[in-house]
């Protein structure tokens, strides 16, 4: 008894469900089926089930505890009306139902209606048998023994009676256990989601908020993820509610006169409340959700807003730091002009940050309006955005204000130095003869007078400049600022002494002669006054303004080569700088356009401009070196591209790059034209060899660049020009050919159509090329000069006069074989010409000379000569050098030269052949190399003094000076110091 009353109460403390004894209840050996007796007492019915004492004590006992539990706790204190239908079984089957109820019941009960067996013996006995043991029930309330349904309607209402008991409450068994399960597992799910729901609300409230901007945002999608499924099992959990409210109602929906029973009431009943507490629990779910996420999002939006400050703030910095570098004031009008152009540049591109800055601080202020809960963090940050936008923008206008009145300084300084200048023109313009009459002296004077009226706009007053501007002064500009003024000084100093000069000689006037004695006080006042003092006097005070005005004169010329020399520079620095940062942007595809643009800016700077150029990283000097011309055709070809144009808009340049790449060769004529003018103002001063010299100089550049400008237009060569040495000349001649070998007819014709070549002389061979006008306008017009035949000066010789032409001289190849008739423009050009050629072949044969001295001692004292050749081979070295020596001078006066005669011909486009060595030193007649006798000289055949043959070498022994190699196959092949035998000299001057 103990152990069923721990398992009831045990029952009670852990409620069962429908679910749970899903199988027991489906047996159906008794049901609620939702009737009431009078006192609105449930009613369970125990139907007739024949293994009714086969079922387990366990199953009884739960169906019955689940059957009393489920009406009302009112209804239960009534008390349950248990009916116990056996008609069709038998008395002992029916008292040990009834012991079996009543050991087991769990619930109060008000009433026992037992439906006795209808048989009659059964009926009989069962009378009988109940009366004799009523004591055997121990049951507290009656047991009423009923013999037909008639009679149980009369304890219980027709309608509280299923259909199998003469009843009309509609009762159907499976709908009952299946209805109870959904409620009940609805009643589970409404229980389990508001467990989920204060679960998931104790997390969020105790999640400690992330600091940084992505954790933020991950934890925010999280929970909002969670969120999002929480309301969908709950929406899922409301759906499944009003399913089973609807099934409940569903009678009374269909046939509005359905009387729901009590059972069916209070499951209808349970159900809204259920939905009712969903409903509840999911508000006040959402009403914390709202509150989580605002403050998620707060946390969001602090995390951004303080990423946001640490960048913008960053910004700030590196915007207050650079304009911290805009200290210059600039030390021009154009200076401060570039200066405040960049100034502008720079705030234009600092506008955005600033921007951002002051947007993320109204950012800011919105979340301060919106109480944001970390509203102290915030504050301190907006205010300092704001203050450092503020000091931004204030520093930017008091830049803006110092380099303005820096532009006005400078703009008054330079007015003043303008001024200055026209004054020291006006005074250098003005003539000193004219200046010697009255009239003149007047002019003169009104002039300067006018001119000085002119100063109260263009003066410069230093103490209220020091005032004015005093907080743009720093020293540089201070000096400046000196130097005007002195300058200014300077200049009115020069126009007070004009002045007084000028009143001195208008005041003199021309007085009658007057037959007065003068007075003996008169030559005690003045004793060497005298006419002729006083003209001396006025001459020297008039060369005395010839040199004041030369000085201001050449101090106008240095102040004019400073200048532009400034503007030059500054002008370049900007093509460069500019450009360049175009060409190293990333962005930047035009690799073609970045090779012309490098080539042509290293050929202009290179070698015209007056500065040594260098550019790092540029790879291709060499490769741009041996082809000149291809890369200004290449430059011509792309120079108006719209990449180039574009970048001429950006950089505001009034010129395209063309021009400016033009400026380097201007300057240098500009240069040129400047120390001229220096010159002429410096004659007889200090300093007026070096500028001379300077001038020379400079007039050397202007010819090399003249001349690479010509020679780099050579084309057709296919050779290295720069091996060729140093060029020399260039120019154009007229040519006449006059060979000892080719067709008659050529040389008939050569004598009255003469070529016209360009003609370019270097240091070691001399280029005949053909002149070709381009077609075109600029550079295009630029002509080009074809290649045609070059001569090795190793072989060449000079005819320094031709007959019947002054203009006319020869340059004859390997011993007059090939003659070439030059005709020069005018005989000054070919003068410079043939002393030019005339220097090379001097420091040839020289080098030659020296050559032939070194090396013979070398090899007279190493190798002994026969005895039959000369008994003192060292003596008679010793007499060739002194005799070397004693015709040094003789050499340089003879109009025709030779160097040692080769006898390879020079390859057509392919440089020429290696010089032929010569052999020297004479050992039985004390004779003298080729490279020392005046060979060929044309002057002297023309001249028919025969000198040709006794120029020819005499039969002999001579040692040789330096290898030969083998030319044609009739040649041989020697080595230095070797002897050989001279047996003749033939009239082709070849041995």
């Amino acid at each position: 008894r103990t152990g069923k009353l721990d398992e009831v109460m045990y029952q009670d403390i852990i409620p069962l469900y429908a679910a749970d004894i899903h199988d027991q209840l489906e047996k159906q050996f008794a049901y609620l089926s939702g009737g009431r007796g009078e006192n609105g007492c449930p009613v369970i019915t125990f139907p007739d089930y024949p293994a009714f004492s086969e079922i387990p004590e366990k199953e009884f006992q739960n169906v019955l505890t689940y059957l009393t539990s489920i009406p009302s706790l009112r209804d239960a204190r009534i008390g349950f009306i248990l009916v116990i239908d056996r008609r069709q079984d038998k008395w002992t089957s029916v008292k040990a139902s009834i012991l079996r109820i009543a050991a087991s019941f769990p619930g109060n009960l008000q009433l026992v209606l037992v439906l006795r067996p209808t048989g009659l013996f059964h009926r009989a006995l069962s009378d009988i048998a109940f009366r004799l043991h009523r004591d055997e029930f121990k049951m507290k309330v009656p047991i009423i023994m009923l013999g037909s349904v008639s009679e149980l309607q009369g304890y219980i209402d027709k309608t509280q009676l299923t259909e199998d008991l003469g009843g009309t409450l509609d009762y159907c068994h499976n709908r009952w256990l299946s209805r109870r399960t959904a409620i009940e597992g609805f009643a589970q799910k409404v229980k389990q989601t508001a467990q989920i729901l204060q679960s998931f609300g104790t997390e969020l409230a105790e999640t400690e908020l992330p600091n940084d901007v992505q954790s933020t945002s991950s934890l925010l999608a999280t929970h909002t993820e969670k969120k999002d499924k929480m309301k969908e099992d709950i929406r899922l959990a409301v759906e499944q509610g009003d399913d089973i409210l609807g099934s409940i109602t569903k009678p009374v929906t269909e046939n509005p006169e359905y009387k729901l029973n009590q059972d069916q009431l209070d499951n209808q009943t349970t159900v809204e409340r259920l939905l009712a507490q969903l409903h509840e629990t999911e508000s006040a779910f959402d009403e914390f959700w709202i509150k989580h996420q605002q403050k998620l999002e707060q946390c969001l939006h602090l995390r951004n807003f303080e990423q946001n400050f640490r960048e913008v703030k960053a910004a700030l910095d590196i915007v207050s730091e650079r304009l911290s570098a805009f200290t210059d004031v600039g030390n021009s009008c154009s200076h401060a002009e570039h200066i405040l152009k960049d100034l502008a540049n720079f705030e234009e591109k600092s506008c955005e940050t600033v921007a951002k800055a002051r947007m993320l601080a109204s950012e800011g202020d919105a979340f301060i309006q919106s109480n944001h809960y970390a509203v102290d963090s915030i504050i301190p940050k907006c205010s300092e955005l704001h203050h450092l936008c503020d000091a931004l923008v204030t520093e930017m206008e008091r830049r803006r204000n110092t380099l303005n009145k820096s532009l006005e300084l400078h703009g008054l300084l330079e007015k003043t130095m303008r001024w200055c200048d026209e004054g020291i023109y006006l005074l250098a313009s003005q003539p000193v003869d004219k200046c010697q009459s009255q009239d003149g002296a007047e002019s003169a004077l009104q002039e300067i007078e006018k001119f000085l009226d002119t100063g109260a706009g263009n003066k410069i007053e230093l103490n209220k400049l020091y005032r004015e501007y005093a907080h743009i002064l720093n020293e540089d500009l201070k000096e400046h600022v000196q130097k005007v003024f002195q300058k200014q000084e300077s200049m009115e100093e020069m126009f007070q002494k004009r002045q007084v000069s000028l009143k001195k000689l208008a005041a003199k006037q021309t007085r009658p002669v007057q037959p007065v004695a003068p007075r003996p006080e008169a030559f005690v006042k003045s004793p060497c006054t005298s006419p002729g003092n006083e003209l001396h006097q006025s001459r020297g005070g008039s060369t005395m303004d010839d040199e004041e005005n030369l000085a201001v004169l050449r101090q106008h010329v240095m102040n004019e080569l400073i200048e532009t020399e400034r503007a030059y520079v500054e002008e370049l620095l900007c093509v460069l700088e500019g450009y360049a940062a175009e060409m190293d942007n990333p962005l930047m595809n035009f690799v073609y356009l970045k090779y012309i643009y490098y080539i042509y800016i290293y050929i202009i700077f290179t070698f015209y401009s007056p500065f040594p150029f260098q550019m790092e990283d540029f790879q291709i000097y060499e490769k741009y070196c041996q082809n000149k011309p291809r890369s200004e055709s290449l430059w011509r070809q792309f120079s108006d591209s719209m990449f180039f144009q574009e970048c001429q808009r950006k950089l505001d340049h009034k010129l395209s790059l063309d021009s400016y790449l033009l400026k380097p060769v201007q300057r240098i004529t500009k240069y040129q034209l400047l120390l001229k003018e220096m010159l002429k103002y410096s004659k007889n001063c200090e300093g007026a060899e070096d500028l001379q010299e300077a001038l020379n100089s400079i007039l050397g550049i202007l010819k090399a660049v003249n001349d690479s400008m010509h020679q780099i237009a050579i084309t057709g060569y296919d050779g290295n020009l720069n091996e060729l040495g140093k060029l020399l000349m260039q120019g154009s001649f007229n040519v006449w050919t006059d060979h000892k070998k080719g067709h008659s007819k050529v040389k008939d014709l050569a004598r009255f159509k003469p070529m016209q070549r360009h003609l370019f002389l270097h240091e070691k061979a001399v280029l005949f090329c053909k002149k070709r006008e381009e077609n075109g306008e600029g550079y295009e017009k630029a002509p080009s000069y074809s290649y045609k035949h070059s001569l090795n000066m190793a072989a060449v010789g000079i005819t320094e006069n031709v007959k019947g032409d002054a203009k006319k001289f020869e340059i004859w190849y390997n011993a007059r074989e090939e003659v070439y008739i030059i005709q020069a423009p005018t005989p000054e050009v070919k003068a410079t010409w043939v002393n030019e050629i005339r220097k090379v072949l001097t420091s040839q044969l020289q080098a030659c000379r020296e050559a032939s001295q070194h090396r013979t001692l070398e090899h007279t004292q190493s190798l002994p000569l026969p005895a039959s050749s000369c008994t003192s081979p060292s003596r008679n070295n010793i007499r060739n050098m002194k005799k070397m020596e004693e015709r040094k001078a003789d050499l340089t006066g003879l109009e025709g030269y030779v160097t040692t005669v080769a006898p390879k011909y020079p390859e057509k486009g392919k440089g020429w052949a290696k010089t032929s060595h010569s052999l020297d030193a004479s050992e039985e007649n004390d004779g003298w190399s080729s490279a020392e006798e005046p060979l060929n000289s044309s002057d002297a055949e023309e001249e028919g003094g025969g000198g040709k043959s006794a120029l020819l070498f005499t039969p002999g022994k001579y040692t040789v000076v330096t290898d030969y190699e083998k030319g044609v196959s009739e040649e041989f092949a020697v080595k230095g110091g070797d002897v050989v035998q001279l047996i003749r000299e033939g009239e082709d001057g070849l041995w």
